[in-house]
């Protein structure tokens, strides 16, 4: 069955592989999965159609035959736990995996978004006072993340569905300096980077760009 993700038309990053479809591009990459891609406007995204698949009007959605998926989190977990090469094998290691996607969504992104979000929301007159707040939250957040992870490449053991998320969300404090007061989370957003299929979905979502359709 073809797999059908969608994707804006017209990313704010202006294909600098931060939006959330970079996630799920990545992911099939690593299990060798070919997916087709429908671009998205914004204003298709807010239609009967596309809410029919994400109820929010948001982006990215997986269609597979009957189903149909939103949340770039529960695509990565559908697509790794259909498909080897993202999971372990042994059942602790795979929970341990799980864990660390929902660590890094629910643990370490909120502080990271909220701190962005100030740049598209310039008339939220508040949020010049919150940043000192919202960046010590996400050092917090990042020198644990940094001790647990010390020397090693990954976060638990070989890669797995848990590092493509971190490295994704890490990439999202990009340009705040933040990221690169730990060298080991800088080498490890870097060894993510590295990755062929990383660089594959790096290369298909910015040519979305570079082609004008974005």
């Amino acid at each position: 069955m073809t797999i059908t993700i969608t994707a804006f038309e017209a990313s704010p990053d202006r294909g600098q592989g931060l939006a959330r479809d970079m996630r799920v591009r990545w992911a099939l990459e690593e299990v060798g999965q070919r997916y087709d891609v429908r671009l998205v406007s914004f204003a298709a995204m807010k239609q009967p159609a596309h809410k029919a698949l994400h109820p929010f009007g948001q982006i990215p959605t997986y269609e597979e035959g009957g189903l149909a998926l939103f949340e770039s989190g529960a695509i990565i977990l559908h697509i790794a736990q259909a498909r080897p090469g993202l999971l372990p094998a042994d059942p602790d290691a795979r929970a341990r995996a799980i864990m660390w996607i929902f660590a890094a969504l629910g643990t370490v992104e909120p502080p990271i978004i909220e701190l962005e979000q100030g740049g598209y929301t310039p008339a939220d007159i508040w949020h010049a006072a919150r940043v000192p707040l919202l960046e010590q939250r996400i050092r917090t957040r990042l020198a644990d993340l940094s001790a647990h992870l010390g020397d090693a490449d990954w976060l638990d053991g070989e890669f797995s569905a848990g590092d493509l998320m971190m490295v994704m969300v890490l990439r999202r404090a990009e340009g705040t300096g933040l990221i690169e007061e730990h060298p080991n989370l800088a080498a490890y957003v870097a060894r993510g980077e590295a990755r062929p299929a990383y660089q594959r979905a790096f290369a298909d979502q910015l040519a979305v760009f570079t082609s004008g359709g974005q």
